[in-house]
């Protein structure tokens, strides 16, 4: 019996729940923020658990591919896979009954744009962001598109179509994971490199291009904030947003300047306090 309830919690680790649980979150902020008619609890727990199941399939599969270098990383070397704990047959199974499971239950109970988005955030995340990691650092810019998909996903799972302001909300997370990732790529580089991954350039010895990056859009992602109520927003709306983006901005500055493991992550934690906080903003204000 507690043999199986390891391996139960060694699948479980395969979903990344942690990860999962930041999808749910802008999953939820997209259905929120693309009703235009009587909130149904319902339809949320559909589309929520339809996505966490192709989330979760999605997540699998990507360690199944990347099982070999993250067993040459110190961070992910006691993963379920490289770890032994769990076979790589075992492991492809789960994962794709998982994004199977998910696709169809979106197309079922929700609707087929939502599985369709669903399906090809999926797609791009296995066969395009996933093996650029050892080819080039403009991974991080192509993995940003499937990373942005389930705003897009919750918004379709509510309204069953897209629009303009469906686009800007995508604009958000496409440019909130610039400043997350890429301080996690500082935090971990010798790590990465170890295993093959691209992830800051080459020439990048002394991380001012990346830290460059970061302030740049770390920028980019509050003006589009702002400009995603500019038009119809009380001042406090706008004002909340400007708090919130200068308590990320102030961390970046700060990483800017010193370049420090320390400071990359004091980034890190900001980035996951600062969307959140401005999506919640971005929900009360549609209220």
């Amino acid at each position: 019996m507690e043999r199986q309830l390891r391996k139960i919690r060694d699948y479980y680790i395969l979903t990344k729940p942690e990860v999962n649980l930041l999808i749910l979150m802008t999953t939820s902020a997209g259905y929120y923020l693309g009703l235009r008619g009587a909130f149904h609890f319902s339809g949320l727990l559909h589309t929520l658990i339809g996505t966490l199941l192709v989330a979760s399939g999605t997540a699998t599969l990507n360690q199944w591919m990347e099982r070999k270098w993250d067993a040459q990383m110190r961070r992910t070397a006691n993963r379920p896979l490289p770890s032994g704990r769990v076979t790589p047959r075992e492991a492809l199974f789960l994962g794709v009954l998982l994004s199977l499971s998910g696709a169809g239950y979106l197309l079922l109970l929700v609707n087929a744009l939502t599985s369709l988005l669903a399906t090809a955030t999926l797609a791009s995340y296995l066969l395009i962001y996933t093996p650029l990691k050892r080819r080039t650092p403009l991974c991080t810019l192509l993995g940003a598109v499937p990373g942005a998909m389930p705003t897009l996903i919750g918004w379709a799972g509510a309204a069953g179509s897209l629009s303009q302001q469906s686009g800007v909300l995508f604009a958000v997370l496409f440019l909130w994971q610039f400043p997350h990732f890429l301080a996690i790529a500082l935090m971990y580089r010798e790590d990465y490199a170890r295993a093959g991954y691209r992830m800051l350039p080459a020439f990048d010895l002394d991380t001012r291009f990346t830290r460059a990056e970061i302030v740049a859009f770390t920028l980019a992602l509050i003006l589009t904030t702002l400009l995603s109520v500019a038009s119809h927003s009380a001042a406090s709306t706008a004002a909340l947003l400007v708090l919130a983006g200068i308590f990320l901005l102030y961390h970046v500055v700060r990483l800017a300047a010193a370049g420090s493991k320390m400071a990359a992550s004091r980034v890190l934690h900001a980035s996951v306090v600062y969307l959140p906080v401005a999506l919640a903003i971005l929900a009360f204000n549609k209220r």
